[in-house]
């Protein structure tokens, strides 16, 4: 792995999917996850459209610049905040944000739905 500090990214939550939810906590527990892995001013974290996961509820895209992308479902975010940030961790560390050894991703290791690589 390697890293370059300079490389952001982002995590998109799909903001359609159902489900009794607290946007406010959702966001707050991982952007402080984010702050605690010292990711904060490398990771946005936005809410946008329908990310076609609809069956398995909540839906996040990772994404970046030259980075490949991810889509992962079945989340909790406020239980799941450490693992999003160590997701975003190992991301950011991986040569074009292709994760080879996904075991630091804890449980989002097993809610990966898709990966693509980064456009050359």
């Amino acid at each position: 792995m390697t890293e370059n500090q300079s490389t952001k990214a982002r995590i998109l939550v799909c903001s359609t999917c159902e489900g009794e939810r607290s946007r406010t906590a959702e966001s707050d527990a991982v952007l402080e996850a984010l702050e605690r892995a010292g990711l904060a001013d490398r990771i946005t974290f936005e809410f946008g459209g329908c990310m076609g996961a609809c069956a398995e509820p909540v839906v996040i895209g990772l994404q970046g610049e030259g980075l490949a992308s991810y889509v992962f479902s079945g989340l909790n975010l406020r239980e799941d905040a450490d693992d999003i940030a160590a997701t975003c961790e190992t991301y950011l560390m991986c040569r074009k944000g292709w994760i080879i050894d996904a075991h630091p991703c804890g449980r989002l290791r097993d809610c990966l739905r898709a990966r693509l690589p980064a456009l050359s």
